[in-house]
């Protein structure tokens, strides 16, 4: 009996030492926890009164996607011996100047994709890359300050497509307003007074007119995290027809240096485009469309693949 109880206060003295040394540990990782917390609350004070200084701010980030795909009498598809591939290569940039006085932002976005289909049965195909996607934006904004918020504006956006038809249409908006920044990432520009030339070889579908600018933009960066979307109107006082807005928005997420994981996507609708689209691919024995019969179905596209920031 005395084995047996010298055993049994044995075993306590061993739980109860064993339960203050995991509580023991247990606090000092909330010690630690804290003082991270502590650490990481001075980092991001530091990088907000960074983000905040007047002066040159440049970056970029984008998206990297390859896909390869092989098929060999895999009969249940309607090409069984088939080879495929898709590229596309997105880039989001900027470089913004601000001053006590003035600002002057400066940003690109580019996406383009190829798209290449191989039917090995058929030797006469087109086995070719072909152009998927083909976005090519740039824009420059001046402000005037009035207040920390508030500023008199003047802006040039040029819109087209580089791999095919450059130009061909292509869009100049330029107007003047007024910006509103009620936060440091976020820009909204409101020019009632903007001018949108559209240029195009030979075609009357395509006109230039009077009207509004109305761009939104919001980018972003946080630890590894690159954020990025813009929303761009115009707003035509000729005709509803001649308006169009497009929405693109870049995603990145850093893993390992300047490589990770990114997402791309856009939303367009614009009107003179979908009738040119519509011509083009109209039966010999077809009505010609027109800007009352046109679908003008909502453009989009997307991209996932490999990130780099810059």
């Amino acid at each position: 009996m005395k084995k047996l109880a010298m055993a049994i206060l044995l075993l306590l003295a061993v739980n109860i030492s064993f339960a203050q040394t995991l509580d023991e540990l247990k606090a000092q990782k909330k010690l630690k926890k804290d003082s991270i917390a502590a650490i990481q609350s001075n980092l991001k004070a530091v990088q907000s009164k960074i983000d905040a200084w007047p002066g040159w701010k440049k970056g970029a980030f984008g998206t990297i996607g390859v896909s390869l795909s092989g098929f060999s009498s895999w009969y249940s598809k309607g090409t069984p011996n088939s080879n495929a591939g898709n590229i596309g290569v997105t880039l989001n940039g900027y470089a913004n100047l601000t001053k006590e006085t003035f600002f002057w932002r400066n940003a690109a976005n580019i996406n383009l994709s190829w798209v290449r289909i191989d039917d090995r049965d058929i030797d006469t195909d087109d086995n070719s890359f072909q152009a998927a996607s083909d976005v090519f934006n740039i824009s420059s904004l001046y402000g005037q300050k009035l207040s920390s918020k508030f500023a008199i504006s003047a802006l040039a956006e040029y819109r087209t497509t580089i791999i095919d038809n450059f130009n061909d249409p292509g869009y100049l908006d330029t107007g003047v307003g007024a910006t509103w920044t009620p936060i440091p990432d976020l820009v909204v520009v409101v020019h009632p007074l903007n001018y949108n030339f559209v240029f195009s070889s030979g075609e009357t579908i395509f006109e230039s007119s009077l009207g509004a600018k109305i761009v939104a933009d919001y980018s972003r960066k946080l630890g590894n995290i690159n954020f990025k979307t813009n929303l761009s109107m115009f707003q035509s006082y000729k005709s509803s027809d001649f308006s169009n807005w497009t929405w693109t928005n870049g995603f990145g997420y850093t893993l390992w240096k300047v490589v990770g994981v990114g997402f791309d996507f856009g939303l367009r609708s614009n009107k003179q485009e979908a009738l040119s689209y519509a011509i083009a691919n109209a039966g010999a024995t077809d009505p010609v469309p027109t800007f009352g019969t046109v679908d003008n179905k909502l453009q989009s596209y997307w991209l996932i693949g490999l990130n780099y920031s810059l």
